[in-house]
C-alpha cells in the first residue's frame, strides 16, 4: 500500500511538473497497473534496443575481416569482437534497465491507466499469465531459428551468388576510394 501511494504521488508529481492533470487512480486500479507492468517486463525493452546496433556492429565487423585476414586471425579478432559485445551489453543492460525503472511509473503506467478500465486490465493481466501464452514464447527462439535455417537454405543457392557479387562490388568500391 505504501508503494501504491508513492507512486500515485510520482505521478501526481511528474503529471504535474509537465502541465498535465492526471486524474487520480483508485488504489486497485494502481494495482492492476502495477501486476500488468511486472508481467509485461517491459524494463527489459532498453535491452532489446542495445541488440540491434550491437549485432549489427559485429556483422560488420565479420564482414570487414570476411577476406581480409587470415582465417586464424580473423577467427581470433572475430572472438575477441564478440567478447567486447558481450562485455558491453553486461554493462549496458544495467544503466537500460535502471533507465526503464525510472520512466515506467511516470510514462507507461499513466497510460494503461488511462486507457484501460479495471476490467480491462484483469482480461490483460489474465492473458499475460496465460500457460498458452508462455509456453508460445517459450517456442519462439526455436520457431525463429529452424525458420531462419529453413530460408538460409532454401534461398543460398540464390542468394550466396548474388551476396558475393555485392560484397565484390563493395570491394572494387572501397579499393577504388582509398587507392590515389
Amino acid at each position: 500500500m505504501k508503494k501504491i501511494t508513492h507512486q500515485l504521488a510520482l505521478l501526481t508529481l511528474s503529471a504535474a511538473c509537465l502541465g498535465v492533470h492526471a486524474a487520480p487512480v483508485s488504489p486497485a486500479k494502481q494495482a492492476l497497473v502495477d501486476q500488468v507492468l511486472k508481467l509485461w517486463n517491459i524494463d527489459s525493452i532498453g535491452q532489446s534496443m542495445l541488440q540491434v546496433p550491437v549485432a549489427d556492429a559485429v556483422q560488420q565487423a565479420r564482414a570487414m575481416l570476411q577476406g581480409r585476414a587470415a582465417p586464424e586471425k580473423r577467427d581470433a579478432a572475430m572472438n575477441d569482437i564478440v567478447g567486447e559485445a558481450k562485455q558491453f551489453m553486461n554493462e549496458a543492460t544495467p544503466i537500460t534497465r535502471a533507465s526503464a525503472d525510472r520512466l515506467i511509473p511516470t510514462t507507461i503506467a499513466p497510460m494503461l491507466a488511462e486507457r484501460y478500465t479495471e476490467d480491462e486490465l484483469k482480461q490483460l493481466i489474465a492473458i499475460l499469465e496465460s500457460p498458452v501464452k508462455k509456453k508460445f514464447e517459450a517456442m519462439v527462439p526455436e520457431m525463429q531459428k529452424t525458420l531462419g535455417e529453413g530460408v538460409a537454405a532454401d534461398t543460398r543457392p540464390v542468394i550466396d551468388p548474388k551476396l558475393q557479387g555485392l560484397k565484390e562490388k563493395i570491394g572494387l568500391r572501397l579499393r577504388a576510394a582509398v587507392t590515389p
